[in-house]
């Protein structure tokens, strides 16, 4: 959602917004593992909705000629400056030139940030062995946030606003002729298998309308495990509202889809996907009323893509960047420890 408010204030600033996404290839290079691959960032890019068009593949170092390929007047960036492998300022060229204009971080989120709330997530947070030396290490390296800490993740520091949730939502109401489709769950770390179901869904009507029914922390905490959500319901709610696909979303959803939910809101459709379906503290079908109206439906989104899938490719690659470290730590050991034994023998 750091990134979506990125691309909502930069679309403000002009008519047509193109977003240049790079490849697994360049970011590897200048910053490290993507967790994403550039297939399903192109993908998750697309589906916000300030986004006109994408430029896939965009060279790392913006230059005045990839502006002109685009037709574009300027880029934007945000107020942190970005550095290429060898220190320098990739945005150097477009801001010499007078094309570059700035907008601002958001503040309490980013990338390292879900990262270290993802790396706190190792075996002991499963079974309360809160002592794992595992578990420790990371929550030393992560868990040191000197400002607000969710009782779940330990480390969001974000702070919602009614003002930043206005910015987001589409303030569209539903019109006469629009299919009313409700769909509900943690939409956790909002990814591409998201995407894929909400792109399913909105592909079911002519004219749909999606209300997404976002559960509280707690809710997801009881059904999830002790270690989620990896993002607040104030960070979860952003991350829905900005994707196209979604017209309204219900904060703090019953687990339950009730009848008053379904008449309030005057739901023509129910969809769920193909994740297993938690029962409700009670032990009943929270989906229960939208079967015995004849209006839920399970939709294939037919992407396999799951916030845990995500959590593992985030902790395996973190195993892989300390067991290179360590490796490289090595090398150099054994290069000092050789130049040590030719001084000894010289003397």
């Amino acid at each position: 959602y750091g990134h979506s408010n990125q691309l909502r204030q930069a679309r403000a600033m002009g008519d047509y917004l193109i977003v240049g996404v790079h490849t697994d290839e360049e970011i590897a290079k200048h910053k490290g593992p993507p967790v994403f691959t550039q297939e399903e960032r192109y993908k998750m890019v697309q589906a916000i909705k300030w986004v006109d068009e994408i430029a896939p593949g965009a060279p790392y170092v913006t230059t005045l000629e990839t502006l002109d390929k685009y037709n574009c007047d300027f880029c934007v960036h945000g107020d942190d400056i970005t550095l290429t492998i060898d220190g320098k300022d990739t945005y150097e060229e477009v801001k010499t030139a007078g094309r570059y204009r700035e907008c601002k971080r958001t503040q309490g989120v980013s990338t390292t940030d879900l990262v270290g709330r993802m790396l706190l997530m190792t075996k002991a947070h499963h079974s309360n062995i809160d002592e794992d030396l595992d578990y420790r290490k990371h929550t030393d390296n992560f868990g040191k946030g000197p400002k607000g800490h969710s009782p779940w993740t330990g480390v969001s520091q974000f702070l919602q606003t009614s003002q930043k949730i206005i910015q987001f939502a589409s303030g569209k109401e539903p019109q006469p002729g629009d299919t009313i489709i409700y769909v509900a769950g943690a939409f956790d770390l909002f990814h591409v298998g998201h995407v894929d179901f909400l792109e399913k869904v909105h592909q079911l009507a002519e004219k749909p309308y999606i209300i997404a029914g976002l559960h509280f922390d707690q809710e997801v905490n009881r059904y999830k495990g002790k270690n989620y959500p990896i993002m607040n319901i104030h960070e979860r709610t952003l991350s829905v509202l900005a994707c196209r696909y979604v017209s309204e979303v219900v904060i703090g959803a019953p687990y339950a889809v009730t009848a008053d939910l379904l008449d309030h809101f005057r739901v023509t459709l129910v969809c769920h996907g193909m994740t297993e379906v938690v029962p409700d503290k009670d032990g009943s079908d929270p989906y229960e009323e939208p079967r015995r109206r004849g209006i839920f439906q399970l939709v294939d989104s037919g992407s396999n893509l799951t916030t845990d899938l995500i959590v593992q490719r985030i902790i395996k690659n973190r195993l892989e960047f300390e067991a290179r470290n360590q490796k490289k730590e090595a090398k150099e050991l054994a290069v000092l420890e050789a130049m040590r034994r030719l001084q000894e023998e010289k003397h």
